[in-house]
């Protein structure tokens, strides 16, 4: 059985790995012993804030038809089934995202650990877009990966400017 996914319970997903992406990001600052590199960090959790706010706006802005679902779901199934998916795939609400972080790591290595997260969310995507028809808002999740990019480039950049810092140097 192929199940087609729309454009709002892709959102939904989306919503939810930002969540998780905020919550990996409040407690990789809860770890750290330097307040720049807290603050950066809380930085980078309300931009996932901020982007999680992007995606339910968007979601808001969705045509009927695209809310629609393409499956036959009395119980509500598809929607737990989604939740699990993004759970499951990209900073993942059933792991504590201490887990990624054992309180050893350097600034560097949760940024390295940030932009794979990263990744592999637009990987998630790409594969999801391939599931949704286009009569149900496939180009909108355009969007989506569009702000996920923008995400790894905001990384690289701080990680470029921590490998330029004199601390890390001298390290």
């Amino acid at each position: 059985m192929t199940i087609d996914f729309n454009a709002d319970e892709i959102f939904e997903m989306a919503e939810q790995i930002e969540r998780n992406g905020a919550r990996f990001y409040r407690t990789a600052a809860e770890r750290a012993t330097e307040k720049n590199e807290r603050q950066m960090l809380l930085g980078l959790a309300a931009m996932e804030d901020e982007h999680e706010n992007v995606f339910a706006a968007m979601r808001e802005t969705l045509s009927t038809s695209e809310k629609l679902s393409t499956t036959f779901d009395p119980y509500g199934e598809a929607a737990s089934y989604l939740r699990a998916m993004a759970d499951g795939h990209v900073f993942d609400t059933k792991t504590d995202p201490a887990d990624f972080l054992t309180g050893g790591e350097s600034i560097e290595d949760i940024l390295k650990k940030a932009i794979e997260l990263e990744k592999d969310s637009i990987v998630f995507y790409l594969g999801m877009k391939e599931m949704i028809p286009k009569r149900l808002g496939k180009e909108k999740i355009d969007h989506i990966i569009k702000e996920e990019m923008e995400h790894i480039v905001s990384l690289n950049k701080e990680l470029a400017a921590q490998r330029r810092s004199p601390l890390n140097r001298a390290g």
